[in-house]
């Protein structure tokens, strides 16, 4: 007959038959409670792959699973498993209620672990709150990230975004695909290539390929060759931010040989300025609006280069396509013209992509969303120190960035 006590946890984990408590084990020395529970012979088991009515063939070995804490209590639950013998599929270990198969935790644990892991700074923390090593939480983490995916919606997909992001040392990227209107991580490859592109693009099926409209991007040409081939029917839209990237790049370039060239002379201008003409003068502080406004006032290349950036950034403006063209030329002849080399460069990459360009004035997408996802994936690369493995880093990557449904049923 049951004890009180058996009752108490059989209602605290909501078993019900055929499965009840057989016992309960206080450990007050090490502040642990291990559940036993059993299978009631006599019932009827279940094949837990087509959920049919079955007879018992035997039991599987003892496991045990960690539950949520009692009273501070760490808790564990212990049983043996029957199997099923059943027709069609044979001698199959039957699911239990509180757990998932194959899995060292039970459903409410991996719950509360989910939203340990979600709100705590990194996983090195969420460790230390829940009391597991950083080796059960992966697997959590990896087991969350498979039920979201299969569970995953992608139906009305518009607007993608596409970068990439460092993994490790030196030159070692991965690619990532983002959805700018859900603002979430769609998938990652490792490398930054055509094929990676073609990787993260196969998490769409042919119909969600068809519907999608637009996608910003850099000019990375594998990328932008791998779109075309992929989505031919998607407008590509480089990222109006890379190109702001490029001009600062070439003002810089400008500013270190002038600033080079006024110290052979013994000439300081330029010293300690590149701040000035990189950022955006609407956050200057007063001083630096002062010193700026000198500088602008020296007919210095490096101001010729700055206004020449500065003007760019009304092409961003046009509402019509034909007024953005004459702008652009007028600018391209302009800087072309200018004798400032990394300038001209750049005005001759903008050309080749002008079409791309273009296209921001039709969808207005930037890829603001992605790079914001790329800042959470740093801090969680620099919570983790880094990922030895690939696979880790992108589950991560899709726990806290992918917007998944992560809990078990």
């Amino acid at each position: 007959m049951d004890t009180e006590l058996q009752r108490h946890y059989g209602l605290l984990l909501g078993v019900s038959s055929p499965w009840r408590v057989k016992n309960v084990e206080l450990r007050l020395a090490i502040k642990e409670v291990e559940i036993e529970l059993e299978w009631e012979w006599g019932k009827d088991a279940e094949c837990p792959v087509c959920g049919r009515a079955c007879s018992i063939y035997d039991s599987g070995p003892e496991r045990t699973w960690r539950h949520l804490d009692t009273m501070q209590f760490r808790t564990l639950i212990r049983a043996r498993t029957p199997r099923a013998n059943c027709r069609e599929h044979g001698v199959k270990t039957m699911l239990v209620p509180w757990a998932a198969p194959g899995g060292r935790f039970t459903n409410l644990f991996e719950r509360f672990a989910i939203d340990v892991l979600l709100a705590s700074g990194s996983v090195s923390q969420a460790c230390g709150l829940l009391g597991i090593g950083w080796d059960a939480a992966q697997k959590i983490i990896n087991r969350a990230v498979d039920r979201g995916l299969d569970r995953r919606e992608l139906e009305g997909l518009k607007r993608l975004g596409m970068d990439e992001k460092s993994f490790k040392r030196g030159q070692s990227y991965i690619t990532v695909l983002t959805d700018l209107d859900g603002g979430r991580v769609l998938d990652v490859e490792e490398e930054r290539t055509g094929e990676a592109a073609q990787g993260v693009l196969l998490s769409l099926t042919p119909e969600q390929k068809a519907g999608v409209e637009a996608v910003a991007v850099d000019m990375w040409e594998p990328y932008v060759q791998t779109i075309k081939q992929e989505l031919p029917q998607a407008d590509i839209v480089h990222d109006r931010y890379h190109i702001s990237a490029y001009l600062n790049d070439a003002v810089d370039k400008v500013r270190r040989e002038e600033h080079k060239e006024l110290l052979s002379r013994g000439d300081e201008t330029l010293k300690g300025t590149r701040q000035l003409w990189l950022y955006n003068p609407e956050n200057f502080r007063s001083e630096q609006i002062n010193e700026f406004e000198r500088l602008k006032d020296l007919n210095l290349k490096v101001a010729r280069a700055w206004a020449a950036k500065e003007t760019f950034s009304r092409f961003w403006e046009y509402e019509s396509e034909g007024w953005a063209r004459k702008f652009f030329k007028e600018w391209f002849v302009w800087v072309t013209r200018s004798r400032l080399k990394p300038m001209a460069e750049v005005a001759h990459m903008l050309k080749r992509h002008l079409d791309n360009l273009l296209t921001y004035l039709k969808h207005h997408i930037t890829n603001a969303v992605t790079e914001g996802l790329n800042s959470k994936i740093q801090s969680l690369k620099s919570a983790a120190r880094g990922f030895r493995s690939f696979a880790n880093y992108r589950n991560r990557i899709l726990f806290f960035c992918g917007k998944l449904d992560l809990y078990p049923l």
